[in-house]
């Protein structure tokens, strides 16, 4: 079972924290610049996140954290928007 919650917690939550990231800096920087920067840090920092989630020990614990991280980036956004 926790290495079906850390595949997923890297798979799934890692690409909605990297979106969320990205999101959130599209409040403070032009949307064109944000999706041409998003093509090559968008893989970097997922490759981190989904990284992260495997040398956790617990998948419940790291899809809290990826749960709480974005919900922390897309609330301003979804907010605002």
């Amino acid at each position: 079972m926790q290495r079906f919650l850390k595949i997923t917690a890297g798979f799934i939550g890692g690409y909605a924290v990297m979106m969320a990231f990205h999101l959130v800096l599209t409040l403070f920087v032009d949307k064109k610049h944000i999706v041409m920067t998003a093509g090559v840090t968008g893989y970097i920092l997922w490759a981190l996140l989904l990284l992260l989630a495997f040398l956790s020990k617990n998948g419940w614990k790291i899809w809290g954290l990826y749960l709480f991280i974005f919900l922390l980036l897309a609330g301003p956004y979804l907010l605002i928007n």
